[in-house]
């Protein structure tokens, strides 16, 4: 027996109650509501293969003034479908905008944090393996401003200088992990912020290492030893010489591995952030 769905048509919809529409009387406005945890295919762009598909963890947030109960939660869902079941990166600005115009809000996030993934080559064989990084955009429209920062975590190895002075027989090492953001008004790759952090830190990390490169890794480490203090210091050096960055955050957490607790270093830019450079910010350029 074959059982037919029903559609609802337009006059019965039009019948349902709008809860969130209904006033509400306690007169305190929302800053951010909306969706998280929406995963959702991406394509961004590849330094080396032009454009690279993966999956997005994304939240999806509006103001909501204190005269509305609450906002419809499916929109954010509906503006985010499209026709080639992938978002491309140029498409935010114009996510944002149709946020702000069918929810009715002033001011739409959007955070997209997502795996990258680059291929290295082990140091001494140079057999190839892939390494994920976590990448993440998050864009802003307020009224007509704009904001977009470029986040990226690279894990690392750091060896500890003072374990390296004091002792006869080795130093102990752990892995870190570095998070730089970045605002800027041209291009700045994302394979480009992962270069500058594993050049600052004791050794990069490999997904794929024989005896070999094992024995590279290591003697490169303990003849790079650096604190959290100094891996910071070390990514800002760089950082600084990149004319397309207006403004950063770093910071450096190591995993201890003699201690029941993390090492944790931070520096952010004190360069003055106005309005009117976060309108040069290129978000197509991913």
């Amino acid at each position: 027996m074959e059982i037919k769905s029903k559609t609802m048509s337009d006059s019965d919809k039009n019948t349902l109650p709008d809860t969130q529409n209904q006033k509400d009387v306690r007169e305190i406005p929302i800053d951010k509501v909306g969706v998280k945890n929406l995963k959702y295919p991406i394509a961004v762009k590849d330094k080396t293969k032009e454009i690279q598909h993966t999956i997005a963890t994304i939240a999806m947030t509006v103001d909501l003034p204190m005269e509305f109960k609450g906002t419809h939660m499916s929109r954010f869902v509906e503006i985010l479908q499209c026709k080639d079941r992938e978002i491309h990166v140029d498409s935010i600005d114009t996510i944002l905008v149709e946020m702000q115009k069918r929810l009715k809000a002033n001011s739409s996030h959007i955070e997209i944090e997502f795996p990258y993934f680059m291929e290295k080559k082990a140091p001494a064989t140079g057999k190839p393996s892939l390494l994920d990084y976590v990448a993440k955009f998050h864009a802003v429209r307020n009224g007509d401003k704009k904001d977009f920062i470029l986040t990226v975590k690279v894990p690392v190895t750091t060896l500890c200088p003072c374990s390296k002075n004091i002792s006869k027989y080795g130093a102990h090492n752990q892995r870190g992990e570095v998070t730089v953001s970045v605002r800027f008004k041209d291009t700045v790759w994302i394979e480009d912020l992962i270069a500058i952090v594993e050049s600052s830190a004791s050794s990069e990390l490999y997904s794929l290492l024989k005896r070999e490169d094992e024995k590279s890794v290591t003697e490169r480490a303990y003849e790079n030893p650096v604190f959290v203090e100094d891996l910071v210091r070390n990514v800002v050096m760089k950082l600084k010489k990149n004319d397309s960055i207006i403004w950063y955050n770093v910071e450096a957490e190591n995993f201890e591995s003699i201690h029941n607790h993390n090492a944790y270093a931070q520096i952010e830019s004190h360069n003055v952030f106005t309005n009117g450079q976060a309108d040069e910010y290129m978000i197509n350029r991913y």
